[in-house]
């Protein structure tokens, strides 16, 4: 892995855990952070870290006081390497108990199964948009099958169609964000969602609204 000096290497896996592989020691990841709300099928609430020896001696180190006690990772160090408890947060137990049980249906159906599930879902859809002269705005190689951007045709309200699917259907996409607003709409396919159905009834739908 190359890297630059000191620099930490930093991924942010909101939308991939769960749903692709993450291999945090073979990539040489020293920080790396998601969320439960996703590939998961969490509820949300929670944000899973995790930091290598490096990330974990550089925070160690830290010449100045974190100045936000809620985000000071050594507090939880400390406990973690046999420190006297000090307060940090109450412990959100009942979503413990959501992860543990999100966890336990992702080892059922066994990790390769739920990353082919995942990716079998952006194909049936990006081959369902393709059928309806919709196109991607990723390149096919740079894609991320759990989080897809679709081009808004010329012409198109792309806010109106976000409506009627919502209002008529009971389908929630999301809008572009920054330069990207009102030029793409984003469909997610995580986790319990990314199923053939699901991807046919957002097809069946888009067509319904005239897409």
């Amino acid at each position: 892995m190359l890297r630059g000096g000191e620099a930490l290497y930093l991924v942010d896996g909101v939308t991939s855990l769960g749903g692709m592989p993450v291999c945090l020691n073979e990539w040489g990841v020293d920080a790396f952070y998601s969320g439960t709300q996703k590939c998961l099928s969490c509820p949300p609430g929670l944000a899973p870290v995790s930091f290598s020896p490096r990330a974990v001696e550089k925070i160690l180190a830290r010449k100045t006081k974190t100045p936000n006690w809620y985000l000071d990772i050594s507090l939880i160090l400390n406990y973690w390497q046999g420190a006297r408890r000090a307060y940090h947060h109450t412990a959100p137990v009942n979503m413990l108990y959501g992860l543990h049980a999100a966890l336990c249906a992702i080892l059922t159906e066994g990790l390769e199964r739920a990353f082919a599930r995942h990716r079998a879902a952006h194909e049936q859809l990006v081959e369902g948009l393709d059928r309806m002269n919709l196109r991607m705005l990723v390149a096919p190689e740079s894609r991320l099958p759990m989080l897809n951007a679709v081009v808004v045709p010329d012409g198109v309200d792309e806010a109106a169609v976000r409506g009627r699917l919502l209002s008529e259907h009971g389908i929630e996409i999301g809008a572009g964000l920054g330069p990207l607003a009102g030029k793409v709409w984003r469909i997610g396919l995580m986790g319990h969602t990314a199923r053939p159905e699901n991807v046919q009834c957002l097809l069946d739908a888009l067509r319904a609204v005239g897409v």
